[in-house]
């Protein structure tokens, strides 16, 4: 019988199973949909630190995991022998203006101090990246070597190969046995929101494509205009995505993603006649606190959640994975008090 059952087999959920397997623990990984089926298996995969100013606990967990994914990744891909395309490549941001420029020194101060010179956040000029490089009224561009890149459905599947190699499968159906984590994404978040009669957390659509122009690899990604261009090294790039709250159909592609490549384009001009090859789309789980949901259950007496990733679901992962492997496990609860289930409950401030 397994130690622990994990729900979801998403990103957070085959993380989690992974860190317990390398741990010594018997694991039953259960998803009726399968592997990446939902949020997961988008085609974006940028991992992006928020901007090094107003420090709190998730940007601080979110600066250890981003640190940790190397190490992560290559361990997943040692395991199993598959891709996950993890490079920790940095990310160019255009400079509009004067008080842009001057906000990106101050960041780079701001970076100094709070990334341990781990990475670094500065100014530099768009002609040290030659054509891959965002449009820039200034001629200058915010680079952070922080900032790293996934291929999503090929991470998931590494994952399930590691798993596998270690005698675990994802199973579509499975009784739970041992301790239980809820991995499910925004469905599990509209359910504690309807039982308890709280606004916990909705499922909010994205849509994203995949344009065919070959980069070359350890390109950077693109952060223009509220949308990312992500080189895969695959010889596609991909591009998005959408934010939107209101949606009927959760997997369709429409007009607004037309509009968002039209914007790529314009934002990269090397991608100008670069054809669609791709589209995708999916419903991410986005908690109300916008951070990762951590902890006890709210709904299921001793049992545990770890959900809403919502758009950092990738880049929080190794570090999701470690801290819910020490409570699950071992008892130990290292979950900062910002990601902590428990908020949900609590009363909207003002």
């Amino acid at each position: 019988m397994p130690d622990i059952t994990i729900r979801g087999a998403g990103i957070f959920g085959l993380s989690i199973a992974w860190a317990a397997v390398q741990r010594g623990a018997r694991v039953r990984v259960i998803d009726p949909a399968g592997p990446a089926s939902g949020a997961s298996g988008g085609v974006l995969g940028a991992l992006a630190p928020h901007v090094p100013e107003n420090w709190n606990d998730k940007k601080a967990f979110q600066f250890d995991s981003l640190l940790m994914a190397e190490s992560f990744w290559a361990g997943v891909e040692a395991a199993g022998g598959g891709s996950s395309c993890y490079a920790r490549s940095g990310r160019l941001q255009p400079v509009a203006d004067a008080d842009a420029r001057d906000l990106a020194a101050m960041r780079a101060a701001n970076a100094a101090r709070l990334w341990q010179g781990r990475a670094e956040w500065r100014l530099r000029s768009a002609a040290d990246f030659g054509p891959w490089c965002p449009e820039t009224p200034t001629g200058l561009v915010v680079e952070d070597t922080l900032s790293a890149q996934i291929h999503p459905q090929r991470a998931c599947a590494a994952l399930v190969a590691a798993l596998g190699a270690r005698g675990v499968a994802v199973l579509a159906e499975g009784a739970d046995s041992g301790q239980v984590v809820h991995a499910a994404g925004w469905r599990d978040l509209d359910r504690i929101s309807r039982q308890l009669g709280i606004a916990c957390g909705n499922g909010v659509k994205g849509q994203a494509a995949l344009l065919r122009h070959d980069a070359g690899r350890g390109r950077a990604q693109i952060f223009a205009g509220g949308l990312h261009i992500v080189a895969h090294g695959d010889g596609t790039v991909a591009v998005g995505s959408t934010s939107e709250r209101d949606w009927s159909d959760p997997s369709m592609t429409d007009g607004q993603l037309d509009a968002l490549i039209t914007r790529a384009r314009e934002a990269l001009p090397v991608l100008g006649d670069a054809p669609v090859v791709g589209r995708w789309a999916g419903i991410r789980p986005r908690a109300r606190s916008r951070a990762p949901v951590l902890g006890p259950h709210p709904l299921h007496k001793g049992q545990f959640i770890a959900n809403g990733g919502f758009k950092i679901g990738f880049g929080m992962a190794p570090k999701v994975a470690q801290v819910m492997a020490d409570l699950v496990l071992e008892g130990i609860d290292a979950i900062p008090e910002g990601l902590r289930a428990s908020a949900l409950l609590r009363p909207r401030s003002g």
